[in-house]
């Protein structure tokens, strides 16, 4: 189902200028970027979802297809090999081969962030190099959390340090304790913020007071914040986030592109209204129904979701009822 005309029609005078201006001109809300940046993370990144076929196998040909809807939102760039790509369900290749996939189908000036975290250090970086070759721009690189007891802030420092020092493109660190159950110390972000070679977070940890303190206390780097949720998108703008990384843009792409461009113009009492009505719908594809949850969204507003590698499971009858309703009580179905 295509987006309704409530949703589309009030969206387009906005996201047409947005699309017209480059990312250097969509400034204005954040700490000024450092000049020694060469990329402007500022803007709106949906983690993609990996498209499978009822057989389980990788659907490379349903990927372009959600990739061509995509280009027509101004994102700045798109997430391959994140937490809703079920990066840990694919195997080597198929990881290599969704960055040259989605590589290939990108405009040149949309950024491609590309899942390379490991458990080790040295495997780490292994992928990391094989992303850069397959055409990604950045890493993004979980915190390892196998054995989190021993992954204190000196041994993750070190961590990073040595992926950052190897890697052949920027890194991002990425903080998810919801799937980790491991949150990147606030100290070790600020000692990584002065690696030449990190540019950035994504937490999704949903801490406002952390990520504030990380835009404040990295105000003289050249580092970026991005929010890893809707949910606080609008709260992390106003303590100088850079920009989202977001699930719910896989459903709703159009909308937060416009959260962001409102941000950014100052006009906070639209962007609050907005804000609100993507905070249920950001719960239920996130915390409430996963996976399985965002792809039968996705389906609604017209791109591909299919089913999710077990042993993730699909949606019962009552639980598509129910996350139906949470959109249109919303106003978006």
């Amino acid at each position: 189902m295509a987006l309704s005309n409530r949703l589309a029609l009030p969206l387009r005078p906005a996201l047409a200028a947005l699309c017209q201006a480059a990312p250097g001109q969509r400034r204005g809300l954040s700490t000024p970027l450092g000049p020694g940046h060469t990329l402007d993370l500022r803007g709106i990144f949906p983690p993609l979802t990996t498209p499978f076929s009822p057989t389980q196998e990788v659907d490379y040909a349903r990927l372009e297809g959600n990739l061509r809807r995509y280009t027509s939102i101004p994102f700045r760039g798109l997430v391959v090999l994140g937490s809703n790509g079920e990066y840990p369900y694919l195997a080597p290749h198929e990881r290599l081969q969704m960055v040259s996939c989605v590589r290939r189908a990108l405009p040149r000036d949309r950024l491609l962030l590309a899942g390379s975290g490991c458990e080790s250090t040295q495997a780490t970086i292994e992928l990391t190099v094989s992303m850069a070759e397959a055409g990604a721009d950045v890493a993004l690189v979980v915190t390892p959390c196998y054995y989190r007891g021993a992954m204190t802030s000196a041994a993750l420092v070190q961590h990073y340090t040595e992926v950052a020092d190897a890697s052949p493109i920027p890194v991002v660190l990425y903080s998810v304790p919801a799937n980790t159950g491991l949150d990147l110390p606030l100290e070790a972000v600020l000692a990584l913020a002065q690696h030449p070679n990190i540019l950035g977070i994504k937490d999704s940890g949903g801490d406002i007071t952390r990520m504030g303190l990380m835009v404040h206390k990295t105000r003289q780097e050249d580092f970026q914040v991005l929010a890893g949720s809707a949910g606080f998108l609008l709260a992390s703008y106003a303590l100088g986030a850079s920009g989202g990384v977001c699930a719910l843009a896989n459903v709703l792409g159009a909308p937060l592109c416009q959260l962001d461009h409102l941000c950014r113009e100052g006009r906070w009492q639209e962007a609050r209204d907005l804000q609100h009505r993507l905070i249920e719908p950001n719960v239920a594809v996130t915390r409430r129904f996963g996976i399985p949850g965002l792809k039968k969204a996705m389906e609604w507003f017209g791109y591909y979701g299919g089913p999710c590698r077990a042993p993730l499971a699909p949606l019962s009858p009552s639980q598509v009822e129910e996350l139906r309703g949470i959109f249109s009580a919303n106003s978006w179905l």
